[in-house]
């Protein structure tokens, strides 16, 4: 176990919190106010169970870090509320629990290249690629001329999440869409 200061902590990180359970660090804010401590907000994951805790720091206490591997595998297939990856070096299967994938079971699509953090021979957390190419499968249609950068349109991707994406993007585009937060980023270059 490494000791690391809550200032530090990032997202995707998993801690061994006092009450020797891991959790995995879903987001992690500082706050830095012009008098009194500064404070490093931590809302985090309970490994075992999947519940979330919230907890404030100060920036100078100390967290203990787990060790873990981060392990590249490719995802194969969903399996009931699991989730089947394939260890890209030895071809070991590994199933991961729908709870520990959660939100970002939606972003998952065949053969995709993730990143699993591993403690004791055990997946614990899932880190999936930055950006994601999808297609638009339901949207407003085009309206001729409008091109006003600022204004946005709500549309869903095959995968079926809703994203909000610039008037000119019709039904059919392949986009590319941002994981961690779910926003349109460009049309796909493919």
């Amino acid at each position: 176990m490494a000791v690391e200061i809550a200032a530090d902590i990032r997202r995707g990180n998993i801690i061994e919190y006092t009450d020797g359970q891991l959790y995995v660090v879903l987001k992690a804010e500082s706050f830095r106010p012009g008098k009194g401590t500064p404070t490093t907000t931590i809302e985090m994951r309970r490994i075992s169970d999947g519940i979330k805790v919230v907890n404030t720091f100060k920036t100078s206490d100390k967290l203990e870090k787990a060790f873990v591997e981060e392990v590249e595998h490719t995802y194969l297939y969903p399996e009931g509320d699991n989730y089947v990856f394939m260890n890209s070096s030895n071809y070991e299967q590994v199933v991961v629990p729908g709870g520990m994938v959660g939100d970002s079971a939606a972003y998952l699509q065949e053969n995709m290249a993730v990143s699993l953090q591993m403690f004791n021979g055990e997946a614990v957390s899932i880190t999936l690629p930055q950006r994601i190419t999808a297609e638009i499968v339901e949207t407003e249609p085009v309206v001729k001329g409008q091109t006003a950068s600022g204004s946005y349109k709500p549309a869903i991707l095959d995968n079926g999440i809703r994203i909000m994406v610039p008037p000119h993007v019709g039904v059919g585009t392949r986009v590319v869409v941002n994981t961690e937060d779910g926003s349109y980023l460009e049309r796909a270059k493919d």
